[in-house]
C-alpha cells in the first residue's frame, strides 16, 4: 500500500448524502471524470472549485447516506480525490469507495480535528491520520480490502487474481 496519500482537503458535515455527492440525474455516465463535472452540484459552483482544488474529502458521521449508487465514489475519484476521511460512513458508500480503489477512512478524531482548506494526510499501512500536526490512530483495513485497493479497485482486483485462477481451472 502507498505510504502516504493526502494533501489539501474540503470538509463536510454530518449525514452528506449521495444525491448531494452526485445527483441521480447524471447517473447515466459511469464516466469518472465526466461525474466529477456534477460532483456537489447541489452545493454551487463555489463548493465545486474548491472540491476540485483538493485531494482528501472529510465529513463527519454516516458520510454516503442515501441510495447505493457506486458513482458517488467514482465522480470523487474523477474529481482527483485521493481519500475520503469521516467520523463514520454509510456501509455501502464505504464499500462503493474501496471497490472502484478510493481509500475510505474510518477515523472521527482526524475529521473532528480537520480544517476546512488544510491538510490531511494518512499513512494507510500504519494506520495514522495526520492533521494540524496531530496523529490519530485509526484500524488498518482487513487483508481482502488492501488487496483490492492495491489493484486499484474490485474490477482490477479480479481481473488480475480471481479471473487467471477460474482459467487455469477450465483448462
Amino acid at each position: 500500500m502507498t505510504e502516504k496519500i493526502g494533501g489539501k482537503l474540503i470538509k463536510f458535515g454530518d449525514n452528506v448524502n449521495t444525491d448531494v455527492i452526485i445527483p441521480g440525474r447524471y447517473l447515466v455516465s459511469i464516466d469518472p471524470q465526466e461525474l466529477a463535472k456534477h460532483a456537489f452540484e447541489p452545493l454551487g459552483p463555489e463548493v465545486q472549485k474548491r472540491l476540485w482544488s483538493s485531494q482528501v474529502v472529510v465529513g463527519g458521521r454516516n458520510l454516503g447516506c442515501g441510495s447505493a449508487r457506486e458513482q458517488a465514489a467514482s465522480c470523487l475519484i474523477g474529481a482527483g480525490i485521493k481519500a475520503v476521511v469521516a467520523k463514520s460512513f454509510s456501509r455501502v458508500f464505504f464499500r462503493n469507495c474501496i471497490n472502484t480503489g478510493l481509500p475510505a477512512i474510518e477515523c472521527p478524531e482526524a475529521a473532528e480535528a480537520a480544517k476546512d482548506g488544510s491538510e490531511i494526510w494518512v499513512d494507510l499501512a500504519g494506520g495514522i491520520a495526520e492533521v494540524e500536526g496531530k496523529s490519530f490512530r485509526f484500524a488498518s483495513y482487513p487483508e481482502s480490502l488492501k488487496q483490492i485497493l492495491d489493484a486499484g479497485g474490485l474490477i482490477p482486483y479480479l481481473a488480475k487474481y480471481v479471473l487467471p485462477q477460474q482459467q487455469g481451472l477450465k483448462g
